[in-house]
């Protein structure tokens, strides 16, 4: 029995609507799925909605991007059980979000300098909810700039890509707060992108623990068998929840299922349960 408490749908840069996420999750034999979209919970009553519907346990959550605390770079953090009536994040996601309008009409701008003769409509057309650089990276495809969407992140649009611009982050300090008011569990997403060694990741996930982390997403897609057993045992060390996720997105990440990662994903059911009763322990919802 498994889970996945980290995917992505139409409401961020997934390509499956959240209804089809859901059903697929069904399709999938999982127990439990959380939708977790980039700085958004749009697709959230859908997801819900779905899942009455399959018989499938849904947990309404999103993923955040961060300033890392080290200023490192970024991290990102998925945050699970978020209610309903979330204002105060909301009201950050949208300050996120007008910022991600500005970064893509600078990358359209930056690729058109390059000799690409992109438009927005054309990569707007392509998003069903919040416009993201898979978006652009299936636009360039069509245009024949590029054979695959690994090549346009990598050229082009990735974090060393020609074309590259940061994007507007919420701090640490800004979000955890938030998160905290509002009961929801934060998880410290897919800890190896942070490209630190053991020691330098373990300092970022104490500093974060003073802001209120509650957990490490230990099983991942890309992480390693070591990187596994050296993130569980980091948790366990400090008295954190275990979480774990694919990071699906639908066929801009054609090598990714859902529940499996690459193939040999396992997240067990157990951590949700343990999950639950940490919950329980504070008196929050589930």
């Amino acid at each position: 029995m498994s889970i996945d408490l980290h995917s992505h749908s139409t409401a961020s840069d997934g390509t499956l609507s959240p209804t089809e996420l859901i059903k697929l999750a069904k399709e999938s034999g999982l127990d439990a799925i959380a939708i977790t979209d980039h700085d958004t919970f749009q697709g959230v009553p859908e997801a819900l909605a779905a899942g009455e519907k399959y018989g499938i346990e849904v947990i309404p959550g999103a993923e955040l991007s961060l300033e890392s605390p080290e200023g490192t770079g970024w991290i990102h953090v998925v945050a699970l059980w978020l209610p309903e009536n979330a204002i105060e994040l909301q009201e950050a996601f949208d300050w996120v979000q007008e910022g991600r309008k500005t970064r893509n009409q600078e990358i359209v701008e930056k690729l058109r300098t390059l000799g690409i003769n992109i438009t927005y409509e054309g990569v707007a057309a392509r998003a069903k909810g919040t416009i993201g650089r898979p978006h652009f990276a299936q636009e360039l495809m069509a245009l024949g700039v590029v054979s695959s969407i690994d090549e346009a992140f990598k050229v082009w649009i990735g974090d060393n890509g020609r074309a590259y611009i940061p994007k507007r982050k919420l701090t640490p300090e800004q979000a955890f707060p938030i998160l905290n008011k509002i009961g929801a569990t934060s998880i410290l997403a897919h800890p190896f992108a942070l490209g630190l060694n053991l020691k330098d990741t373990e300092k970022v996930v104490k500093d974060l623990m003073e802001f209120g982390l509650d957990g490490i997403e230990v099983y991942y897609t890309e992480h390693s068998d070591a990187e596994v057993k050296a993130y569980k045992e980091m948790a366990e060390r400090l008295g954190l929840l275990l979480s774990g996720g694919s990071d699906f997105h639908g066929s801009v990440k054609p090598k990714i299922r859902l529940g499996k990662g690459k193939g040999g994903l396992h997240v067990p059911t157990e951590l949700l349960e343990k999950m639950k009763k940490n919950r329980r322990s504070k008196g929050l919802p589930i």
